[in-house]
């Protein structure tokens, strides 16, 4: 089978032996997998001798199942999520937390994306918001636009802000109201969005570093609010703004609950839902339901769908124009 790797800063498509099944895993066929520019382009990057495996979220259909799977069957769409079982390959073997089933009406290029939606969605739980109350996403790339939509569709206030202009209008045409494409005019506007008290939680989905974010990402959350860090930000900051509003400084770690432990992915060991609600396959399929419903619309931001075998144009594209690049969907085979 064919597989993508990164190896000293360069792309490349190998061959690889196809993978055995084994008891609580699941053989899937890739149709479709979402590139996560964030960190595959971090990987790809990394000046190694060694292959690195790139991607993690895919869709495609069960070409077998172990024993121990129940929730899925041979000739079933899936989605699944997870390095180093996930990857921009033509065959996956993936535990059976990490694969949810599709219904029919969900779009197979959407689903591709659920890597990105669990995380999404376990990054706002990290920030604990209720009913009515506010974050601001800094950072509108593939994965600050799939955290609007979901805080939107949660009936949260959305405050949306990137510097590239292109991006912050993707998020208006999706329905949100507050969206900036400038540091300067979003506080500006920021006292009479929330009343003067500051947002309830400041969501941070940028990379390169950006020092000195969390400094102001705590200068705009109220008193106790939240900085919930998701993209690659320095964890440099002032302790004395953070003791001034007993403010809450979070990592969201990937997916959710379950995520890199061996006995929950490798030995698809379940943790009780009265437990552990919200467990990384259950953030899957959460985003799932919110396709299913129609409550995300996915689609609009995929501005390229790829052959397999054309795979390094996307990286280049993410370098060369980013203002022009949002989600890349690669295409497997016949699909």
């Amino acid at each position: 089978m064919k597989a993508v790797i990164a190896r000293e800063g360069s792309v490349d498509i190998i061959d690889l032996e196809e993978p055995t099944l084994e008891a609580n895993y699941v053989l899937v066929e890739t149709a479709f997998s979402a590139i996560s520019p964030g960190t595959e382009m971090l990987l790809k990057d990394m000046r190694s001798n060694e292959p690195i495996s790139l991607g993690y979220s895919a869709m495609g259909q069960v070409r077998e199942v172990g024993t121990g799977i129940s929730h899925v069957k041979k000739g079933d769409r899936v989605a699944c999520y997870g390095s180093p079982f996930v990857r921009h390959a033509e065959l996956l073997k993936v535990p059976k937390h990490l694969v949810v089933p599709l219904p029919e009406q969900v779009d197979a290029h959407e689903a591709a994306h659920v890597g990105l939606g669990a995380i999404a969605i376990h990054a706002l739980r990290q920030a604990d918001l209720r009913f009515g109350e506010s974050v601001l996403v800094v950072g509108l790339g593939i994965l600050g636009q799939i955290v609007c939509q979901i805080a939107e569709a949660s009936a949260n206030i959305v405050i949306g802000m990137d510097r590239v202009a292109e991006r912050a209008e993707k998020l208006t045409a999706s329905g949100s109201r507050f969206v900036f494409d400038g540091e300067e005019d979003m506080v500006r506007n920021l006292p009479d969005i929330t009343g003067g008290a500051g947002v309830d939680a400041v969501i941070l989905c940028v990379g390169g570093g950006n020092s000195g974010m969390i400094d102001k990402a705590l200068g705009w959350i109220r008193d106790k609010g939240k900085v919930v860090i998701v993209g690659d930000v320095s964890m440099a900051f002032n302790r004395e703004l953070m003791f001034q509003k007993e403010a809450q400084i979070l990592i969201s770690r990937a997916g959710g609950p379950g995520r890199y432990l061996e006995d929950y992915e490798r030995k698809g060991i379940d943790y009780p839902i009265g437990l552990v609600r919200w467990t990384e396959g259950r953030n899957m399929a959460e985003y799932i339901r919110l396709l299913a419903e129609g409550k995300l619309s996915i689609a609009p931001l995929i501005s390229h769908i790829l052959p397999l075998a054309r795979i390094r144009e996307a990286y280049d594209l993410y370098l060369e124009a980013p203002q022009q690049v949002l989600g890349v969907v690669v295409r497997y085979g016949d699909f």
